[in-house]
């Protein structure tokens, strides 16, 4: 089991917003599992929290922006990229302002700061969706594509060729997670003169300099626009490189523009919410097609997730049967509602129930259209959680078992006599003081049937 990954403590830097220009202090923090990445606006009342979530996208002229009930936050992608790249699952980044730093155009400075922080295994499962099918999203306007496909690891090609001469045609490739700190994530930023020009116009970039940006000259430099970059960029003088670069800047790759592009690609596509394993292959890729593909990516997890049902072999040797169940649980009938035992780990356990017309409960609950009922469906698997629990004591026996919560219940078809119901329990939490918190999921028919966050706890018998 591969397990959820947060900071040891927190840490802050200061910068300023590229195109905001404004100064704003970032905090990561310590989150607990199943966080995923979430940002607080603490300069704001209440203090708002947004989910990187690739359906709060709202535009991405010029950077990935989100937004959430009017709660913006601008330019994430080379933080998230960094948390990814530091194999993070569970951060919290707090800000005094809605643009993140651009520090030098890079994620060099994020990855540094959290490597300081530290790294903390946590007592979860890390949930990655492995990838079984090709899946594409195309921009028709632009020609940028992006793809992924089965993969053994998460990896990530990006392709660029804007059609100059300056830039010419680009790849790079990161193979695995591991390389992004050493080979990806000190790829800074770039622009196009033709495209700073119109950016300064447009009142934009106004926290960019020449040690956070690097510009390509695709254009002959007109004194008034020399002028202009003198002033916008707080620079005596300024000159073009003979590789075509603006200033003295030195490129860290000759093929920079295209490890940052991966860089921006890997940021935007943590806006899925969860791990990808599977190979990236982007052509031309822009926060547009990026965030695009993030969206496309996520629904189809989402739907994968909903239709999931797990398959068991109900022809195998049980765990337990009926015999080894009762010398656990102190329930009987008419109020045992599990036969068998299929699975179980530290984290998880399988329970069956063979639902007949003799059930007592059907003698009273609608006789002449029988449905299981659902009250009985919840009681069902927290009886199969019961025994998860109960595993944890060497005296079993001498205990009973409460419920302490119920959430989130949802029931979704009907369960009829002659149904087969699989009941599945993981854990949220581990079992601490005899309290376990769950997730708990009834199938039958090759469908969800009912679903709920169960919590209970066992106390030793009076």
């Amino acid at each position: 089991m591969v397990k959820q990954k947060t900071i040891k403590t927190e840490i802050s830097l200061t910068g300023v917003g590229l195109h905001t220009g404004k100064e704003v202090t970032m905090t990561f923090k310590p989150a607990p599992i199943n966080n995923g990445f979430t940002f607080v606006r603490k300069d704001l009342e209440g203090q708002p929290v947004i989910e990187a979530d690739a359906n709060y996208v709202v535009n991405t002229q010029r950077g990935t922006n989100l937004e959430k009930l009017g709660v913006k936050i601008q330019t994430p992608e080379h933080v998230l990229a960094a948390l990814v790249g530091c194999d993070l699952d569970n951060i919290i980044i707090e800000l005094d302002a809605s643009e993140l730093p651009i520090m030098d155009g890079s994620s060099k400075y994020f990855v540094e700061a959290l490597e300081k922080a530290g790294f903390q295994d946590q007592e979860a499962k890390r949930n990655v969706y492995v990838v079984k099918e090709i899946i594409s999203f195309t921009d028709e306007e632009s020609g940028s594509e992006i793809m992924i496909m089965p993969n053994d690891n998460y990896s990530v090609t990006a392709m660029v060729d804007f059609g100059t001469k300056v830039l010419g045609t680009q790849n790079a490739t990161m193979k695995t997670i591991a390389d992004f700190k050493t080979e990806i994530a000190d790829s800074r930023t770039f622009s196009f003169l033709h495209e700073l020009e119109f950016l300064l116009e447009e009142g934009l970039i106004k926290g960019g300099d020449l040690n956070n940006a690097i510009v390509y000259v695709d254009k002959e430099i007109s004194e008034k626009t020399m002028n202009n970059l003198k002033i916008a960029f707080g620079k005596e003088e300024l000159t073009v490189k003979p590789n075509g670069i603006l200033d003295n800047l030195t490129l860290h790759y000759p093929n920079e523009a295209a490890r940052h592009k991966l860089l921006d690609v890997v940021g935007d596509l943590s806006l899925i919410g969860t791990r990808i394993q599977g190979k990236v292959i982007a052509n031309k890729p822009g926060h547009f097609v990026n965030t695009q593909f993030a969206k496309k990516i996520a629904k189809i997890i989402k739907i994968e997730q909903r239709n999931y049902v797990p398959v068991y072999d109900l022809n195998q040797e049980p765990l337990m049967d009926i015999h080894k169940i009762m010398s656990v649980l102190p329930h009987r009938p008419p109020f045992l509602f599990i036969d068998r035992i299929l699975e179980m780990s530290e984290s998880h356990i399988v329970g069956l129930k063979n639902v007949t017309m003799n059930e007592s409960f059907f003698v009273g609950h609608f006789p002449g259209a029988p449905v299981m009922p659902g009250v009985i469906i919840v009681e069902a698997m927290a009886q199969t959680g019961g025994i998860l629990v109960l595993s944890t004591v060497p005296d079993p026996e001498n205990y009973l078992t409460y419920f302490m919560k119920i959430d989130n219940v949802k029931f979704k078809h009907k369960v009829l006599p002659g149904d087969t119901l699989t009941f599945k329990c993981e854990l949220i939490t581990p079992i601490r003081r005899g309290i376990c918190h769950m997730q708990a999921n009834a199938y039958a028919n090759g469908k969800l049937v009912a679903e709920a966050e169960l919590m209970a706890q066992i106390a030793k018998k009076q």
